[in-house]
């Protein structure tokens, strides 16, 4: 089973990738935006290719994009479907010449994502999924796999990291965690890929408990959802994406949807929020 504009974003977000590749390791100019976060020529040369493609397939699905968000609630308010874009996901990582930058691309339905699509530019590798189509990763040249979520291991948990952003309140939380399975094994990773590492199975949690943007996580949301994960908000809520004021995330804690240590990490989440 598949959305019918999943095989037209997959080719944008491939388009997208190729676009940005040229500006890759050339020590290209960098800008920075009023909220501090830098943007670059590959951002902006995403940017054109998916607005421009997504209107193409259905140009009655508005888009809100990292790279044009300046959109009054007023008018985003009315929405009923639209695309959340980054065009360049972890465009620090690209910068400093990482192969850890995505290009994400989701569709939302009344706050929550029908499928999000995650591409890497450096590699040519791209995951979908969504929470009705279950999760795909593909390889250039290869067919899809489907991917999901491991089984917790009984100690030796795995859990993923932001390269950049860790927190106090994350440090407690995963106390709780060390308490229950021992030893906590730590793996960095730049961008939407950390979302991706728990739906292919090579982690077991991501804690987010500093600041992100609605087009940071959605398309890998439904990633991960399509692989059996859950992404909640520290009051054990389901991550979101109504039209709002503000386009930033509260905290969220990322994890598979059945594991049985959802309730003490939910528990442990409130104290902290």
């Amino acid at each position: 089973m598949s959305h019918p504009l999943l095989p037209g974003v997959l080719a944008l977000v491939q388009q997208a990738g190729e676009a940005i590749l040229p500006f890759w390791r050339q020590g290209v100019e960098v800008v920075e935006k009023a909220d501090a976060s830098p943007v670059t020529a590959a951002d902006l040369a995403a940017h054109r290719i998916l607005a421009d493609g997504l209107q193409a397939l259905d140009a009655g699905i508005p888009v809100l994009s990292e790279e044009d968000a300046d959109i009054a609630l007023s008018e985003r308010a009315g929405w009923s479907r639209w695309w959340l874009v980054d065009p360049l996901d972890g465009t620090k990582e690209f910068i400093a010449d990482s192969e850890e930058f995505t290009v994400n691309v989701a569709l939302i339905e009344r706050g929550e994502v029908v499928f999000g699509v995650v591409g890497i530019p450096a590699t040519g590798v791209i995951y979908h999924g969504g929470h009705e189509f279950g999760a795909w990763r593909i390889e250039p040249g290869k067919q899809p796999q489907a991917i999901s979520m491991r089984e917790t291991p009984a100690s030796g948990l795995t859990v993923v990291a932001s390269r950049r952003h860790g927190s106090a309140l994350q440090e407690q939380l995963l106390a709780a965690l060390v308490s229950r399975f021992g030893d906590i094994e730590r793996i960095s990773v730049g961008s939407s890929l950390k979302f991706c590492q728990l739906a292919e199975g090579s982690a077991d949690f991501y804690p987010r408990l500093a600041p992100t943007s609605q087009w940071d996580t959605a398309a890998a949301q439904g990633v991960l959802e399509g692989a059996g994960g859950v992404v909640l908000t520290l009051q054990g809520e389901p991550l979101r994406y109504e039209a709002r004021e503000s386009l930033l995330n509260p905290f969220f804690l990322a994890l598979p949807a059945d594991a049985e240590w959802r309730g003490l990490i939910v528990e442990e989440a409130r104290a902290l929020g």
